[in-house]
């Protein structure tokens, strides 16, 4: 079947059809690096990884761009607490967002262009907007004026009284309309800022997202993808600046957008002292298992997130690498089946996705003849891969601790040990062995080749 993905402009599900299936674009709004990421976070860059990765099944050009947003007033603040340099801060949570991400198993994106490296783009983007009348100087500031495009509010599906509300904007004198966006504003001495038309200043949160994408991926782009919490007002912003920017030009023909992460049945914030960040949750679970997690719902859906749900997930993905260690001596290409294809094509069904792969484990268990299990390997290394799991040795998988180093030659020292005792028929030291085992966490197996451990 045909991708389909629900457009948040239209409000239902269509057939993906991209401007040019020889080059696909997608954008993805990145973190804006002040402090570690959280679980919401992850959210988001899990589940348009796994669009990504779906998009590459079908086309052999996927151009994928998230951003970092490198200049904030969040930036600023924590620069000027710790007396650093905005770069500082940024290169410091940057590097700290990769980390945490590649241990979810989230690809390094095509371009991840970063705001202050766009400074140009933004102000040529700006002069057009004032020039078309979208947009006016005032006070030091840029301001784009809202009226001035008549499809705002479509995306989020706002009245202009919501959406004044909403956008908490604060209501300054030199407004021309209560709901006029900042596009530029003044940077006093002790703010980073650079030499503008207006004086110096720095750009708005919303004009940076326009800018990086015109420059990298074109005036239209196929899929545009963010949080629930990013309809408005960014995204809404966006499509009215790069619109008007570009003449009427369609800016985006996908819109996609994640659910939230909830704590129970409360939104996660730091209001409410239930932000989980993602370093700390790797200290106690493997990063396949957060990852599996993450996608176990849909993904428009908003998720509950507990313990159980990752140790639901760490069970499904200790039954996929024993069925692979069941494999070990079959050779197949990873090619998910098509029953699979159909779940993810259907706007990324993953529990219908994650199911299949549940049943394929099954079946390569009781596979007897080669040809089964060759194809059964297929399938379950096929989906992984899309899904972005099983990306490690089943041994390796089964040795790994969360935040601790295991000390191996101590294990299979111990192991030699007891199986040494086992054939002196010393019993009661073999039992010695296997419990000192069992007290650092290992489980041992005896089978027809030999003994086995894993990590309980």
């Amino acid at each position: 079947m045909p991708l389909q993905l629900h457009n948040s402009l239209t409000r239902r599900k269509e057939p993906f059809v991209p401007g040019s299936p020889d080059r696909v674009t997608m954008y993805a709004c990145g973190p804006t690096v002040y402090n570690p990421p959280h679980i919401g976070n992850a959210r988001a860059a899990v589940v348009y990884d796994v669009l990504y990765r779906v998009l590459k099944r079908h086309y052999a050009n996927v151009v994928y761009a998230r951003n970092i947003t490198d200049v904030d007033d969040k930036i600023n603040q924590a620069a000027i607490d710790q007396g650093v340099p905005i770069s500082t801060i940024s290169a410091r949570y940057t590097e700290v967002y990769h980390r945490d991400m590649a241990a979810l198993g989230v690809l390094p994106p095509v371009i991840e262009p970063r705001a202050t490296d766009h400074i140009d783009t933004i102000i040529v983007m700006i002069e057009k907007l004032i020039s078309r009348g979208c947009a006016y100087p005032a006070e030091g500031h840029v301001l784009f004026h809202v009226p001035s495009f008549a499809e705002y509010g479509r995306l989020s599906g706002r009245s202009q009284e919501e959406m004044i509300a909403g956008a908490r904007v604060e209501v300054a004198p030199f407004k021309r309309d209560p709901s006029d966006f900042v596009l530029w504003k003044p940077s006093p001495p002790e703010l980073p800022g650079w030499d503008s038309p207006w004086g110096r200043g720095r750009p708005g949160w919303h004009i940076e997202c326009s800018a990086m994408i015109e420059r990298h991926l074109g005036e239209t782009i196929d899929i545009h993808g963010g949080g629930n919490d990013l309809k408005f007002p960014h995204h809404e912003n966006e499509i009215a600046q790069s619109t008007c920017a570009h003449g009427g030009t369609t800016y985006c023909r996908y819109w996609v957008h994640n659910g939230f992460v909830e704590i129970g049945d409360e939104k996660m914030s730091k209001s409410l002292g239930n932000v989980l960040l993602v370093q700390n949750l790797l200290t106690r679970f493997p990063g396949e298992a957060l990852r599996l997690a993450l996608i176990k719902g849909r993904y428009r859906e908003p998720i509950s997130w507990s313990d159980d749900l990752v140790q639901q997930a760490k069970a499904q993905l200790d039954r996929m690498y024993g069925a692979l260690e069941k494999l070990a001596d079959v050779v197949a290409e990873p090619m998910p089946d098509a029953e699979f294809q159909n779940a993810m094509d259907d706007d990324l069904n993953t529990p219908l996705a994650i199911s299949v792969l549940m049943q394929t484990v099954t079946e390569a268990n009781n596979a007897t003849d080669e040809e089964a299990r060759r194809r059964a390997k297929a399938a379950l290394l096929g989906g992984a891969r899309e899904l972005g799991i099983l990306d490690l040795a089943p041994a390796a998988w089964f040795s790994t601790v969360p935040g601790q180093t295991l000390d191996v030659a101590r294990i299979d020292a111990l192991i030699a040990a007891r199986n040494a005792a086992r054939a002196a028929k010393d019993w009661n030291a073999a039992d010695g062995y296997r419990r000192e085992l069992a007290a650092m966490g290992v489980q041992i197996q005896d089978g027809p080749d030999g003994t086995k451990w894993r990590v309980e």
